[in-house]
């Protein structure tokens, strides 16, 4: 089953489960539609251009949260893992603390733009990680 957007009880657990003023790294796993799908519009645009459109808007919005983009890279082949799951993108971002990162995701302004992440995604996996320094953060 595809995963675009996290359940509001995700959400909750992710509070829970992380300390308050914690550094947290965001692991992102992308898959991305051949064509973007925009209920709004008619618009012929690949899924990797819509995500392209969203990143360039996005940085913005983590930036002011403190947040960093550790490391990207496309998936090239999946050594373990359920047959027929590949990713086309993973990347990490982190940030000072969970609190920056849910700030970021409840600011309206950034909700307006995750319209194209949306229309960009087939599926997608989002992991919250522990940093222990080991990604060279601050």
């Amino acid at each position: 089953m595809a995963s675009i957007d996290p359940r509001p009880e995700e959400f909750s657990q992710l509070i829970a489960r992380i300390p308050p003023r914690q550094p947290v790294v965001m692991l992102n796993m992308l898959r991305f539609a051949e064509y973007a799908s925009y209920p709004d519009s008619d618009e012929v645009v690949s899924g990797r251009d819509a995500y392209a459109r969203y990143a360039t808007l996005a940085r913005k919005f983590v930036e002011e949260v403190g947040g960093k983009v550790i490391l990207r890279g496309a998936a090239l082949s999946p050594l373990i893992g359920p047959q027929g799951e590949d990713w086309d993108d993973i990347f990490l971002v982190r940030y000072p603390a969970v609190e920056n990162f849910m700030e970021m995701l409840l600011n309206p302004e950034y909700q307006e733009i995750t319209r194209h992440r949306r229309a960009a995604l087939m599926d997608s996996r989002l992991i919250a990680l522990s940093d222990n320094d080991v990604t060279g953060g601050d």
